[in-house]
């Protein structure tokens, strides 16, 4: 039998998951498709293209990992016949690497098939260091099967200046992040003067190869150094939604090519915590939000 603590309790969470979510709008487009891809049309609108991921990470379950195969794949349906200028970036532990490594590749070809019927770019996402080399080796191979594919590197991890050398020989395209997950030191670069250091040496990396890249940072002083490097307009920058509208603005003005993640979804929450550990400024928008009850 619920008691009255069980009421109040479900209520509280309820509440509890109802304001944390008015923050996370900011950065998250909602829980279902339809908002991701009005979304996308919006940043289409302001003269970005779209990155649209479903939100999800290290999945067990394998019918789980079905319904998420199906959910992309339907995604860039709809993108498709709402003519979205942009693609989808998926988790390799969403569609089974936590299970399975060639449960994974099979279903990373699945949204691969589809990408090049649909004539869209796909992007794997990179997660904590301990999936690292499955996701390079699934993104290698995907890379034979559909050239029109990416898979992000992180910064701060030790390992991605020999990762990128790798997949810049199999003529591969990244998107070079700092990386937002907790490793040991072991892994990765601690400070955030390492982790600075690092992404100058791999951005320097990417625009002396002849791939296509795309610089995603948030970093002003990064990015103004890629500008400086630059000679060949041939990259890209990357933000999240909700993150620094402006610079994108100016970006886009200065003729970049800019791309706007959006994640959508249920799974918002681990994604959220990331955002607000990784800017204080997030964490006096919660505050902010709490106390506008």
């Amino acid at each position: 039998m619920e008691t009255l603590s069980t009421h109040s309790h479900n209520y509280d969470s309820g509440l509890m998951e109802r304001l944390l979510f008015r923050v996370a709008k900011k950065w998250v487009a909602g829980y279902g498709a339809g908002e991701a891809v009005a979304a996308a049309l919006g940043a289409n609108s302001r003269g970005m293209s779209a990155i649209l991921n479903f939100l999800g990470e290290d999945t067990a379950d394998v019918s789980a990992v079905e319904q998420t195969v199906s959910e992309y794949l339907s995604l860039m349906d709809m993108m498709h016949a709402r003519k979205v200028q942009g693609c989808v970036s998926a988790k390799p532990t969403q569609l089974g690497l936590a299970i399975d490594y060639e449960l994974c590749l099979q279903n990373f070809r699945r949204l691969a098939d589809r990408a090049r019927e649909l004539g869209q770019f796909l992007w794997l996402d990179m997660e904590s260091v301990k999936f690292a080399e499955d996701t390079i080796a699934i993104y290698l191979k995907l890379l034979d099967q559909y050239d029109r594919t990416g898979v992000a590197i992180q910064a701060y991890l030790r390992r991605s200046a020999s990762d990128l050398l790798h997949i810049l020989e199999h003529g591969g395209k990244v998107r070079l992040v700092k990386g937002a997950y907790h490793e040991q030191e072991e892994h990765a670069f601690s400070t955030r003067e390492e982790v600075d250091a690092n992404y100058v040496k791999l951005m320097k990396m990417l625009f002396e190869s002849k791939s296509y890249f795309a610089i995603a940072t948030h970093d002003s002083s990064l990015i103004e150094e890629a500008i400086r490097m630059n000679v060949s307009k041939k990259f890209e920058f990357q933000m999240l939604m909700g993150i620094r509208d402006e610079l994108k603005g100016e970006l886009v003005g200065r003729k970049f090519a800019v791309s706007e993640y959006i994640p959508y979804g249920s799974q918002w929450l681990p994604y959220s915590v990331r955002r607000i550990r990784e800017r204080k400024r997030n964490l006096l928008l919660l505050a902010r939000s709490l106390i506008q009850q």
